[in-house]
């Protein structure tokens, strides 16, 4: 079995991130993790604490930020990133995660959700996108 992660350092990927963690700890299952980077985009970079303020897009750094906390929390966990455009949509960060979770033959994808319990279709959610492959199942993962 493998267990796939959307992660961007937000609260709600860091409680995804943990509760798949004890899901494949628990199995004995594989965990990829998959960040999802705007091309060029130091302003999106910035407001998630990849990049200091004021710095210029730099995709090492913010490679090597979103690892670590990644390790951090997950130390056996495969960490992968993927590049979208700039310009940053709901479905331009769930497409390249849907590409990995398909690549990887996932079994399992752990979505975290400040939404649970309520609308997790609005129109910004990233999750919703990512639960329209039947090809592996999709774990709601509520922030703490």
């Amino acid at each position: 079995m493998t267990f796939v992660v959307p992660f961007d350092g937000a609260q709600r990927t860091v409680t995804a991130l943990n509760r798949a963690r004890e899901f494949a700890d628990a199995l004995g299952e594989d965990i990829i993790v998959v960040s999802v980077i705007p091309q060029h985009n130091a302003a999106y970079a910035r407001e998630r604490g990849w990049l200091p303020a004021g710095e210029p897009f730099d995709m090492k750094t913010i490679v090597t930020t979103l690892r670590d906390q990644v390790t951090d929390i997950a130390p056996d966990a495969t960490f992968e990133y993927e590049r979208c455009s700039r310009s940053v949509t709901g479905n331009r960060i769930a497409k390249p995660v849907r590409k990995v979770a398909k690549r990887n033959d996932a079994d399992m994808v752990f979505v975290g959700s400040d939404d649970a319990g309520r609308l997790t279709t609005t129109a910004s959610s990233v999750g919703n996108r990512i639960a329209t492959d039947g090809s592996y199942d999709v774990v709601l993962v509520r922030s703490d």
